[in-house]
């Protein structure tokens, strides 16, 4: 099942208002772990992963505002595409904060030990530390990154839980106290010209429909994850 989406700012808010006309509800990460036992009958958990461009997921957080509903948005210490601290992006994480948004950490604890040669667990506890006290916040939760250093900083997360760091989840957390992705229709656009989705974390192979297409099934939880770097204006490179 093939899509023909275009991954315009305009085309995703088009997705966004037709699941709003169907009735979904969207909610942010930790409003999903706080809601789980009591969900709305159409659910949509709302997830942001910020990998290249911050100025991108606040146009992302303008068309939120707009629609009135909230995301989180995992946002990366490390990266050198984007300097969280500089003048402007610091401006954009506060608006997003002051908007009502969820703000949490987009974790690379694999690749930060290995380069770095520290401990993974330090890194991630002086990482939650230093966001924390960057905007004033507690983050609930992380969703780990997939970089470029043929690492995966989900393996972190084998023998390990959130609560051992003060965290209430991981993106990915297979405790059933969140364990989103297993018990929902995920749907993500990370292959950056097209949509995968799964069902209950089962690949479903060739579906590469979109948010509005997978809304008129009614699916009572969809885990919709997207990059601000998918989207432009007018093409990709802008």
């Amino acid at each position: 099942m093939k899509s023909k989406f275009q991954f315009t700012f305009k085309n995703i808010k088009s997705q966004y208002k037709k699941a709003l006309k169907i009735g979904y509800k969207f909610l942010t990460c930790e409003q999903y772990l706080i809601k789980k036992k009591k969900l709305p009958k159409l659910t949509i958990i709302n997830r942001v992963d910020v990998d290249f461009s911050l100025k991108k997921a606040d146009k992302l957080r303008e068309i939120f505002d707009l629609l009135k509903i909230k995301a989180t948005f995992f946002i990366r210490l490390h990266a050198p595409e984007y300097n969280p601290f500089s003048f402007e992006n610091y401006k954009i994480l506060k608006a997003m904060r002051d908007s009502g948004h969820e703000i949490g950490y987009h974790s690379e604890v694999v690749d930060q030990a290995k380069i770095w040669n520290e401990n993974s667990s330090e890194c991630l506890i002086r990482d939650i530390e230093i966001l924390n006290r960057m905007l004033n916040i507690k983050i609930k939760g992380t969703a780990s990154h997939g970089g470029m250093t043929g690492l995966n900083n989900l393996d972190f997360w084998e023998k390990k839980k959130a609560s051992d760091f003060d965290l209430k989840y991981e993106a990915y957390d297979k405790q059933p106290e969140f364990n989103a992705f297993f018990e929902s229709l995920y749907l993500s656009d990370s292959e950056w010209t097209k949509w995968k989705c799964f069902k209950n974390g089962k690949r479903q192979l060739n579906d590469e429909r979109s948010l509005a297409d997978h809304v008129k099934d009614l699916h009572p939880l969809i885990y919709l994850l997207i990059h601000s770097d998918c989207y432009f204006e007018s093409h990709f490179y802008e």
